[in-house]
């Protein structure tokens, strides 16, 4: 079976529609979703059961890649009220992520859009049919690494290329991300506690006047 081809069953291969290059050339094969292209950024791993859109949404990842190891992503589908950001018109969270499994079936009454179609709004790539445990246990002995991941429908990818921009990526070191992630106007914050069926409130007679 030719190396870029991935076997599904005995009788059928499918041709990996995405892949992510690390800058030591260790090339992973997967399937895309979300957004077509490709972006560098620097792979990390994340372990949480729950809040993956909260975690893709947080400003602290902003240029990274996530690979989660919590298998079941999308089942709680997306919606307006879990971003993260101050300002979420500028859409710097992650630029990608990365999962063991094809994206769930959404199921929980919150959710307002399927976690795929929220993914290429945002404009972050996805790989699934990725071995998570194999790639976190390599970001753990070795720490985050700079890559590049990229999509293509098509599954055709220039690998030397994509090496080069791996390699030569400068990663995030003397970045100054907190200008690009912070909010470039004031900010109130007035909501009070979710309620279910209600969402958020509004704090009209606070004790405090706190500024940040």
């Amino acid at each position: 079976m030719p190396h870029n081809e991935k076997k599904t069953a005995p009788w059928t291969t499918s041709k990996p529609t995405g892949v992510l290059v690390l800058a030591d050339g260790t090339v992973i094969y997967g399937m895309g979703v979300g957004t077509i292209g490709a972006v560098e950024a620097e792979v990390v791993f994340n372990t949480s059961l729950t809040g993956y859109q909260e975690i893709l949404t947080d400003p602290s990842y902003a240029d990274q890649i996530v690979t989660f190891t919590f298998p079941h992503i999308g089942n709680v589908g997306a919606n307006d009220e879990d971003v993260e950001e101050l300002n979420p018109a500028n859409g710097h969270g992650a630029a990608g992520v990365i999962m063991k499994a094809d994206i769930s079936s959404a199921s929980n009454y919150r959710s307002g859009l399927e976690f795929g179609p929220w993914l290429e709004k945002r404009n972050i790539i996805g790989l699934y049919d990725i071995d998570t445990r194999a790639l976190t246990a390599l970001l753990r002995d070795k720490g985050s690494q700079n890559a590049v991941i990229a999509h293509d429908p098509e599954g055709k990818f220039d690998l030397e290329a994509l090496k080069k921009r791996a390699r030569e990526w400068n990663g995030l070191t003397d970045l100054d991300l907190a200008k690009q992630v912070s909010s470039a106007e004031n900010i109130v914050w007035n909501e009070t506690p979710w309620i279910w069926n209600q969402g958020f409130g509004e704090q009209t007679e606070p004790d405090f006047h706190i500024v940040a």
